[in-house]
């Protein structure tokens, strides 16, 4: 019932701006969205071809040694400094034209209704479907992942010893922070690593560890699956149009990317939180609860939403009472999931031990990172005690994001002395709770010395479910997007050590740099979307004459 009074308002209210529609009414059934919306959904299939093939030069292999690199495609792409760098610029454009469609498929859908749900669900699949058949690209995770399943696979524990425990254990091409940090995941991830290690012992043997990425990559598949049937569903709770959370929360470039193309758990991580918290909105709190313990048991950052899952199971009239009953059954049920889960592994909780990021790892546009060692640098330079300077600043931005937290949750509307004024309609009280929830995640990662690209997803997917607006905040989410693409495109390349480096990077740069510029200020189609007062939806329709 509330579904339907929302879509109907929103179809009536969402009319695409004139000027990001080059001057055209925005289609607004079913024919028609499909063939305004086919170059762009095209040019979005071609883009994942064109980084497919871009990974065959400087995608991540497991070993210099292995079957693929000695296949004369393989050769050609990585050993000589034209194929790497011809594969680095099929890579980046690929990644760019992907952008760009992503931007032009709201442009060309313009109305957001039912009938676009199909045409984002093609776009969502031709878009991906290649990607599933790239070499790792931007990270090294993956590889990581193996290890770890292989110390499972040999009794190891994986929480006290890194990937150096394994004889042989460079081969395998982790990065090298991995060889000797334990890992930071929960107990279902460490099953899902031994599994698929087991299921590929032979493809060691036949010298292509790569075929071992396989488990992840459809892990991380069906995180992106889950987040496409459940961003919508929860939008849609809020009064948000689901159509449009699909596009902007799941096709969004960074996140196929990350999820798919890097094939990192977050993907699976980030759809069962998102299921969870949506099954807590519907009132089946234990079935959320266990699929958000789930996610905690990928990695355990998301232990951020449970006090907010506790939140939505004691309701918008819930006074101190039976939200401390809610919160502390949330937080036992959770506990003794993952202590059964331990029990089970014989590692008990030990991936608590290993959350502590290494104080050594930060990233310059972090700005927690960028003054904790801008600071610590400037003491040491004058014979100060630089290291525990930066360990102080580091340590007061993670104990001032564990007191957002927490001062989201309690401050969160409610019926009790002390609480802000009540919101007496549950759809009103869920969506405060979730929206505070995506500040707390937000708090944890500003504050962080390292946001990975995929962080952005994180707080993508929970803004998004409970409303991002035109305006200001859509024009974040673009220039947020075409920033992290940018840094992934830089970030992290495989090249062999005769090529130069440098060199590679920098085209990569400029390719980057040049086509973000040219979709920013010159495409006559875009550089629309990223100006102040224009944008891709209205709000509210204009009054008629």
């Amino acid at each position: 019932m509330v579904t339907s009074k929302f879509r109907e308002r929103e179809v009536r209210s969402s009319l695409a701006h004139p000027e990001a529609l080059d001057g055209s009414h925005a289609p607004r059934h079913g024919t028609a969205i499909a063939k305004a919306a086919r170059t762009a959904i095209l040019q979005g299939f071609i883009g994942s071809l064109l980084m497919v093939a871009g990974s065959v030069g400087v995608g991540w292999l497991a070993t210099t040694s292995g079957a693929l690199i000695r296949m004369p495609l393989f050769i050609m792409a990585r050993t000589s400094p034209v194929g790497v760098i011809l594969c680095t610029v099929m890579l980046c454009l690929g990644a760019l034209l992907l952008l760009r469609s992503w931007l032009r498929i709201a442009q060309r859908i313009g109305g957001w209704n039912s009938s676009s749900r199909p045409v984002l669900r093609r776009a969502l699949w031709m878009w991906t479907v290649p990607l599933m058949f790239a070499l790792p690209l931007f990270s090294r995770d993956a590889y990581a992942y193996i290890g770890q399943g292989r110390l499972m696979l040999q009794g190891l524990n994986p929480y006290t010893n890194g990937i150096s425990a394994l004889s042989n254990y460079f081969s395998l091409g982790p990065d090298t922070l991995w060889t000797e940090a334990p890992t930071p995941y929960g107990p279902l991830w460490l099953w899902i690593e031994q599994g698929a290690v087991w299921v590929s012992t032979g493809i060691f043997d036949a010298g292509i560890p790569e075929l071992a990425l396989i488990p992840f990559r459809l892990a991380a598949l069906g995180g992106v699956l889950l987040l496409a049937v459940y961003v919508p569903r929860l939008a849609a709770l809020h009064g948000v149009n689901p159509d449009r959370a699909l596009w902007l929360g799941v096709l969004n470039p960074v996140l196929l990317i990350n999820f798919i193309a890097s094939a990192h758990n977050d993907s699976l991580m980030l759809g069962l939180v998102v299921t969870g918290l949506y099954y807590a909105s519907v009132k089946r709190p234990v079935l959320g609860i266990v699929l958000i313990t789930a996610s905690i048991a990928i990695k355990p950052i998301t232990l951020i939403a449970l006090p907010f899952a506790g939140l939505l199971w004691a309701g918008s009239r819930a006074g101190w009472g039976r939200r401390m009953f809610c919160w502390t059954a949330t937080l036992g049920l959770s506990l003794g999931l993952l202590a059964a889960a331990g029990f089970v592994n014989g590692l008990g909780f030990g991936w608590l031990g290993a959350l502590q990021t290494p104080g050594a790892v930060w990233i310059w546009y972090a700005p927690v990172g960028l003054l904790a060692h801008t600071a610590g640098f400037a003491v040491g330079l004058f014979g100060g005690p630089g290291v525990p300077v930066t360990d102080v600043i580091q340590t007061i931005g993670t104990a001032v994001s564990a007191l957002a937290i927490v001062w989201f949750a309690v401050r969160t509307p409610g019926r009790g002395i002390g609480m802000p004024a009540p919101i007496d309609d549950e759809p009103g009280f869920n969506k405060t709770v979730l929206r505070r929830m995506a500040w707390a995640f937000a708090a944890v990662v500003v504050l962080a010395p390292v946001i990975q690209p995929w962080y952005m997803v994180w707080l993508l997917v929970f803004f998004t479910v409970t409303g991002i607006a035109d305006g200001p905040q859509l024009r974040t989410v673009f220039y947020l997007t075409a920033f992290f693409t940018l840094i992934a495109l830089t970030d992290q390349l495989s090249v062999f050590q005769w090529i130069p480096l440098a060199v590679v990077r920098g085209v990569a740069i400029a390719i980057a740099v040049l086509f973000i510029a040219y979709l920013v200020f010159y495409d006559k189609k875009t550089h629309v979307l990223f100006r102040p007062r224009r944008g891709i939806l209205q709000l509210r329709p204009k009054p008629r004459s």
